[in-house]
């Protein structure tokens, strides 16, 4: 064979191989493409707790979604029914996640009624897969609202779970979420658009008047039993009390149209425990800066009687008399 003819054989050749291999490239390209889809963390909350499978569940479906998913848990120790419990350790939580976590919230003792299973997103880029009852009180206030969609749940429900009343958290909160996350869906897809606003627990907001401070008790630092306030600490510096300062503090619980006192009583505000005697009471600021009370190596919560929720209240101001 002389040179020409080689060097036509050598090009068609190469022609052939490089045509055959189109699809395959394009495949490649395909499943790349599929890849770099944005897959957010999906992070999951209840009131179930561990000891059926009704979290299992969850994320049982969760993974059927997309199998790739990256999973996470808040907690499933949330008080039975505790909404207002929910809606703080969302609020407590979701700050230290990334832009575009998909958080799924199921506290939810009105399932089935016509209060609505929305999504909303917040001005920080957050997802909150919910139903609308008091859940993102928290979240709303302190992220803001950027848009609120109700879940289209013609398209975004668990196949084959239509019959199913009382398990949302599975069949539409944990399957809503997972694709939202997974983007196989994409947040204009979840439903219509809603009014930018959410149902609201009422409660007292954090003030500062004349040196006298008042706020709520959202929570309670469970393990040990101290007390948790949504009084921050520049609220804190703006009433003049100072560290070391000795503060008279005062908690009241809201009953009906009435309030009673259930702690009054006056101690030295601290960095940490250690700086009082043992059982000793102290204020100091939590993990959140904002303000909260103690005994050292005790719980305060125990001892007194306080509990958290919006009916719990606090009033304090420094003990120090002004010239």
């Amino acid at each position: 064979m002389n040179k020409t003819l080689l060097s036509l054989a050598f090009a068609t050749f190469s022609l052939t191989a490089f045509a055959n291999t189109q699809p395959t490239v394009q495949a490649q390209q395909a499943v790349t493409s599929e890849q770099n889809v944005a897959k957010n963390a999906l992070v999951m909350q209840t009131d179930f707790s561990l000891k059926d499978g009704a979290v299992s569940a969850m994320q049982g479906v969760a993974f059927g979604v997309d199998r790739e998913l990256n999973m996470f848990n808040l907690t499933h120790e949330i008080p039975p029914y505790n909404i207002w419990e929910a809606a703080y350790r969302l609020y407590q939580t979701a700050t230290y996640w990334p832009q575009g976590t998909v958080f799924v919230s199921v506290v939810d003792p009105g399932v089935g009624t016509d209060r609505k299973s929305v999504v909303l997103k917040t001005k920080t880029g957050h997802y909150f897969v919910t139903p609308d009852n008091g859940t993102l009180t928290f979240v709303a206030e302190h992220f803001g609202i950027e848009a609120i969609r109700q879940i289209d749940e013609q398209t975004n429900r668990l196949e084959g779970s239509e019959k199913s009343y009382t398990f949302h958290g599975r069949d539409v909160y944990a399957y809503t979420g997972a694709r939202l996350a997974s983007g196989k869906i994409s947040f204009e897809q979840v439903g219509p658009e809603l009014e930018p606003k959410v149902e609201e627990i009422a409660y007292q907001r954090p003030t500062v008047e004349e040196g006298v401070l008042k706020g709520n008790i959202p929570v309670l630092d469970i393990q040990y039993g101290n007390i948790w306030t949504n009084i921050s600490d520049s609220l804190l510096e703006q009433s003049g009390i100072k560290k070391d300062g000795r503060v008279c503090v005062e908690i009241r619980e809201k009953m009906g149209e009435e309030s009673k006192v259930r702690y009054t009583g006056a101690m030295p505000y601290k960095s940490s425990f250690g700086e009082v005697e043992e059982g000793r009471p102290l204020m100091y600021l939590n993990s959140l800066l904002n303000v909260s009370f103690a005994l050292n190596m005790d719980s305060f919560a125990d001892k007194y009687k306080i509990k958290s929720g919006a009916e719990w209240s606090v009033l304090l101001k420094s003990c120090e008399k002004k010239n």
